[in-house]
């Protein structure tokens, strides 16, 4: 008999990731929720932690069978369930629309994120009212390609994390390089939480130092052994140091890596950088909405 329970944190974060592995479907992504898109939300400062009991498991026995839960915040969500197991979705659906749902603009919206790939999620929520208001392409690198090879400028140098971890020059890089603006905060505390996980790999995140001695560029990667791939976040150059081909070097520096440790290709993001390296689309992600009241 199937039974429905709430996510605890600690105790189920391994168990839902071993999930997500066991059930990885080259096919359809289900839905995007990686075990290392999961995994490195659990360790980003602005993952709420809080409201993550509100994470729904469905277990047959003692195996677990369905998975409803948000990347950061709710007000968006993802539902993971095994093959077999697809009548459970609406009651997943449901469930989610009472716990994962958010107040926007004064009103209680909950948005969904399939590919295009699960027709069956893409079906139930037609029928249950909700419209598809964004889509992006999902994108991998081949590893049978060739790496896009650069030399980098001069004064510059390529390190990894094992080299060198200095958590104020990894803030500032990434700050700077999502365009947060020219003062970075001083949360060098949460760089260090986002090295916690037990995927977390120094040797595969790899650094560019600017002739300065700060961090120019930053290429965090993760790989998942038992499905053979490689996954990319964050990746982030300082405005300053674009234009220069660091982020092509970081990726690539890291990619060879894991290609030496067994994986076939590596995901990578939405923005044409991706594409004007060989990055190909494989599915697209949608979102959709609903106003629930």
């Amino acid at each position: 008999m199937v039974t429905n329970r709430r996510y605890r944190m600690l105790a189920d974060f391994e168990k839902v990731s071993r999930f997500l592995d066991d059930n990885y479907d080259p096919e359809t992504l289900n839905s995007y929720l990686l075990r290392p898109f999961f995994e490195y939300a659990h360790t980003h400062p602005f993952f709420d932690q809080e409201s993550s009991p509100r994470f729904g498991l469905w277990e047959d026995g003692e195996e677990l069978v369905g998975v409803a839960c948000y990347e950061m915040v709710p007000g968006e969500c993802f539902l993971s369930v095994r093959e077999d197991y697809g009548h459970l979705l609406p009651e997943m659906l449901e469930y989610s629309e009472r716990e994962l749902s958010a107040i926007s603009d004064g009103k209680r919206t909950l948005c969904v994120w399939i590919t295009d790939k699960e027709e069956e999620k893409s079906q139930l929520l037609l029928e249950n009212g909700y419209e598809k208001v964004y889509t992006e392409p999902v994108t991998i690198f081949p590893y049978e390609k060739d790496f896009v090879e650069a030399d980098l400028p001069t004064g510059y140098s390529l390190i990894s994390l094992e080299d060198e971890n200095d958590l104020e020059k990894i803030n500032e890089c990434l700050w700077k390089g999502f365009d947060h603006g020219p003062d970075p905060d001083d949360d060098n505390e949460g760089r260090l939480f986002m090295q916690s996980g037990p995927n977390f790999r120094k040797d595969l995140t790899t650094i560019i130092k600017a002739p300065d001695g700060k961090y120019a560029c930053y290429a965090g990667m993760w790989l998942n052994e038992q499905n053979g791939y490689a996954y990319l976040e964050p990746l982030a150059t300082v405005p300053e140091h674009r234009g220069k081909g660091l982020a092509t070097m970081a990726l690539t520096e890291a990619m060879k890596k894991t290609k030496e440790l067994g994986a076939k290709y590596c995901f990578g993001g939405v923005v044409d950088f991706y594409n004007s390296i060989g990055f190909e689309p494989v599915c697209v992600r949608e979102k959709w909405q609903k106003v629930l009241d």
